[in-house]
């Protein structure tokens, strides 16, 4: 029997394996390219209007949520694509639900981005 590996060991290992696989989404998924921009953007308005440590805090979480409700939508995806690689109506509305989590997480980061920032810009 193999020796088992030290809990520091895995978790590092698991580091490793999630930090894999947000450079995966960043090189292979357009929205989440797409959403990366955003992300940029914002900060660089965050640090040009001094936002609040509030406003920071709201604005990190919108984003956060975002990009990662975007990557269990991809794995979502890539889960029903490769158990039933043909046009299904089933695997079509589970995708739909999926990227429809993302819509909804998205406008409401688009949401607190306007509650932040029009006020400062206008």
């Amino acid at each position: 029997m193999p020796k088992k590996e030290s809990f520091l060991i895995n978790r590092l290992k698991s580091v490793g394996y999630a930090f894999k696989g947000a450079v995966l989404l960043l090189k292979t998924e357009a929205s989440i390219k797409i959403q990366f921009v955003i992300a940029i953007i914002v900060t660089v308005l965050g640090f040009y209007y001094n936002i609040s440590s509030t406003e920071w805090i709201v604005q990190i979480l919108a984003i956060g949520l975002v990009m990662s409700v975007e990557g269990v939508n991809t794995a979502i995806e890539e889960i029903a694509n490769f158990i039933h690689p043909e046009r299904h109506d089933k695997i079509g509305l589970i995708k739909d639900i999926a990227a429809g989590a993302v819509f909804i997480a998205s406008v409401f980061s688009s949401i607190i981005g306007l509650i932040i920032y029009v006020p400062k810009i206008f």
